[in-house]
């Protein structure tokens, strides 16, 4: 029965009282192992020290961790009560009597790892005078050399010191390499001594390699203490390696690249469950130099991965035990953040792994699982991997599995899954399995913002691949998934508004999202008024609002509305920014509201040409000159009642807007613009011989490379259309170059798409007619041609 229990190991206990653990002792009189840590005990006193000795009179092991004091008292107890014991650890205690623990004779292995307040000389002097011991560890302390010299002097039976991170001992060393090699047979082990080799010398006349000291084979037939030395070293060393890790101190890399990781790997092949566990949880510890950012140390995690660690882990990540699971999971996850290393484990049946041990019913093990998926999900070569697997769907089964609370494993699961759903046929698997439904789940009703923010960029990730697929209409069409992406435009978390607000973005591209984006408050709800937006300038977050802004003013045709509610001045103080990334998304609000004369008018009563001609010819961006060229021809391509811009403002009094210049200014810079892509001697050949090679060069010279990503509607093709018309060469000229934009990379994003409007509008025979006209420039002439030749083989089923 439980009476009989000889062995007690506890973790998580830091909430452990007095009167508990006098309790479990009185219940438990048979203990010979009690072992509670590694979180601090701190509302553990010497009080029930004191009872577990005087109710378990055979323990032999105690270790206990963080302490705040272990007095006189409770040691003498240990002394006269507990007449085996022979091992005591008292980890990382705020005091411990030195002095007391001379008095057990029984002991044999004693740690006081991470003990700070130690009268070393008196420890010293106590500790020699034990009969039996064999091995004492010191690691993580301020020991004093003198006190290691006179252990190593005046104690008759001790073979070994463990004195790890300990810096008087090092400086010591450093000193004077040789201040412990004449150490009469006893081992001192630090970071700064080849600690493998100095283990081996424990094998006399044996030829043990260096790095197989801690194989069991080695010591299975030889003296029995030798064998209880190496677990018990194995223990302490798993201790303190952690800690060590777990505070990064510094100068420590050369310790873990020359010795340090083969000695973790040696201790996840312990026969001691415990300590395979906390070298794995090392390993996951020390390979992670920042836990801000999750950044790792290349050097420390290839070094794992050279050594031989991948497979020992994942053998680890097999077994039945839910402990071991979670903590290789969480190694092989950190240490899969490392592209090479992240190989390795697909190679070696990690996703399988992973994939499996994310249907555990066990949180943590779970969580840890979902990490390594995100972490292997960002590399393109490991996504169809996870999806063969089953992946996805253990994925999608988690967020349904864990109530809301459970922020890590959402944030894992939905991480991964937003990286698979940046792969087009990823994406169809997600949805497939669910996962719209989930991740809306999770929009609508999680609190947390590291899940928000996850959730948000994998919605836009589904909605990103445009006519590949039907997943953007499926989001858009998901009860409350437009309604939650609006409201989390307004989080007070910048990396929430910016997910969202890209997941509306490329939900906009559907022509059923726009509406039902305004619908829902979108407009209202990104702040398109002057005051909201000049808030927001000057201040960190400003950025971030005006991407908000730009991607929903972008597209939806609801554009009237946000001209009348005053976002055309925002939008033009934005672009005076001295940012590229802003120039782009102001140029592109601009040239869309611009679509709308009631715009037009506003956009050049408040100033904008000189702003936008200025952003057309001077901004570093292509993307961010390219739209504002074509925002200035939609406002001067005649749609515009300019008679109505003079005495026309929002005030009702005249801003005497020269209407004549401003057009002549933008037609003018229109030009510049188009021209700056022309090369006379390559475009005359072009005109000339109209042959495919001589047209392929030009487009390849004039194509703008983020101009693939726009998605135009018919009205805005037919817009195009009509300007080859326009009695103006330059409208013309700049219409052609725009059409070219879309239709210039074979295969292009949205090519299909485009296409089959210009069919819609019979651009065929606008385009050839561009081509023809004498009065024509001939960029206008060449770039129609192109633009015909592609619409030709997109007939043809090749399009280019």
């Amino acid at each position: 029965g439980a009476r009989d229990l000889r062995e007690v190991v506890a973790e998580g206990c830091r909430g452990l009282t007095d009167a508990t653990l006098a309790v479990l002792a009185a219940r438990h009189e048979a203990l010979e192992s009690l072992q509670i840590g590694p979180d601090p005990l701190e509302r553990i006193s010497s009080d029930a020290v004191r009872h577990v000795a005087l109710c378990c009179s055979r323990l032999r092991r105690l270790h206990l961790s963080g302490l705040r004091e272990v007095d006189s008292d409770a040691i003498g107890a240990l002394a006269r009560y507990c007449p085996l014991l022979e091992d005591v650890a008292l980890l990382d205690c705020g005091t411990v009597d030195e002095a007391a623990l001379g008095d057990i004779h029984s002991l044999r292995f004693l740690s006081i790892a991470g003990c700070y307040n130690v009268k070393w000389a008196t420890a010293s002097a106590s500790w020699a005078q034990l009969p039996l011991l064999v091995a004492v560890d010191v690691s993580r302390t301020d020991v004093s050399p003198n006190a290691v010299a006179r252990l190593i002097s005046h104690s008759k039976t001790l073979e070994l010191i463990c004195a790890l991170n300990c810096k008087f001992v090092e400086e010591e060393q450093a000193h004077s390499p040789t201040a412990f090699s004449n150490s009469k047979g006893k081992l001192v082990l630090t970071i700064t001594c080849p600690i493998f080799k100095s283990l081996a010398s424990l094998f006399p006349g044996e030829a043990v390699e260096e790095h197989g000291v801690f194989n069991e084979c080695n010591w299975r037939n030889k003296r029995k203490i030798l064998g209880v030395m190496m677990n018990w070293l194995e223990w302490v060393l798993s201790q303190s390696l952690l800690r060590i890790a777990e505070c990064n101190p510094y100068g420590m890399d050369d310790f873990w690249l020359q010795q340090g990781t083969s000695m973790l790997l040696s201790l996840v092949k312990s026969s001691q469950e415990d300590v395979q566990e906390r070298a794995a949880t090392t390993i996951a510890t020390f390979v992670v130099i920042d836990d801000e950012t999750a950044n790792v140390d290349a050097a420390r995690s290839e070094a794992v991965m050279r050594d031989g660690g991948i497979p020992l882990l994942l053998d680890l990540a097999r077994c039945s035990r839910v402990s071991a699971q979670s903590e290789a999971a969480k190694a092989i996850a950190n240490l899969s953040v490392n592209a090479k290393v992240a190989k390795v484990v697909a190679d070696e049946g990690g996703i399988a792994i992973f994939t499996n041990l994310a249907k555990s019913t066990n949180r943590l093990v779970a969580e840890e699982a979902a990490g390594g998926l995100w972490n292997l999900s960002v590399g393109e070569e490991h996504k169809a991997a996870i999806a063969a697997a089953g992946g996805i769907k253990a994925l999608v089964d988690l967020i349904f599995r864990w109530p809301a609370g459970t922020d890590g494993v959402l944030e894992r699961a939905a991480g991964a899954l937003a990286n698979l759903a940046a792969d087009d046929k990823c994406s169809l698997e997600v949805a497939k399995a669910g996962g719209v439904h989930a991740l809306v789940t999770l929009a609508r009703s999680c609190k947390l913002e590291g899940v928000l923010e996850q959730a948000a960029r994998a919605l836009a990730n589904l909605a990103a691949h445009g006519d590949n697929n039907n997943n953007n209409a499926a989001v858009g069409q998901e009860a409350g998934a437009l309604e939650a992406l609006v409201q989390l435009t307004c989080s007070q978390n910048e990396g929430v508004r910016q997910e969202a607000a890209g997941a509306l973005w490329n939900l906009s591209f559907d022509d059923r999202n726009r509406e039902a984006i305004a619908a829902a408050g979108g407009v209202e709800a990104l702040g398109f008024t002057c005051t909201t937006m000049s808030e927001c300038f000057g201040r960190p977050s400003g950025e971030s609002c005006w991407r908000i802004m730009g991607t929903i003013c972008l597209r939806i045709e609801q554009s009237i509305a946000i001209g009348q509610e005053g976002g055309v001045a925002p939008l033009l103080t934005m672009a005076q920014s001295e940012v590229e990334d802003v120039h782009e998304t102001a140029a592109g609000a601009l040239w869309n509201l611009a679509f709308y004369s009631s715009n037009a008018h506003r956009i050049v009563e408040e100033g904008g040409v000189p702003i936008l001609v200025h952003l057309c010819s001077s901004s570093g961006s292509k993307m961010a000159r390219f739209m504002s060229a074509l925002a200035l021809a939609y406002m001067f391509d005649g749609r515009m009642d300019e008679a109505a811009i003079v005495g026309t403002s929002s005030e009702g009094s005249s801003k005497g807007v020269n209407v004549e210049g401003a057009r002549r200014m933008a037609l003018k810079h229109i030009e510049t613009f188009v021209l700056t892509f022309s090369d006379p001697q390559v475009f005359s050949m072009a005109a000339a011989s109209s042959a495919p090679a001589a047209l392929s060069q030009v487009a390849e010279a004039v194509f703008i490379q983020e101009a693939g990503h726009l998605r135009c509607s018919g009205a805005e093709i037919g817009r195009f259309i009509a300007m080859l018309r326009n009695p103006t060469p330059v409208l013309r000229a700049c219409a052609a170059f725009a059409l070219l934009q879309q239709f210039s990379i074979p295969g292009g994003r949205h090519a299909t798409h485009h296409a089959d409007l210009l069919q819609n509008v019979g651009a065929a025979r606008v385009l050839r007619a561009a081509a023809a006209a004498t009065s024509a420039s001939i960029e206008a002439k060449v770039f129609a041609r192109i633009v015909l030749r592609n619409l030709e083989h997109h007939q043809a089923g090749t399009s280019t």
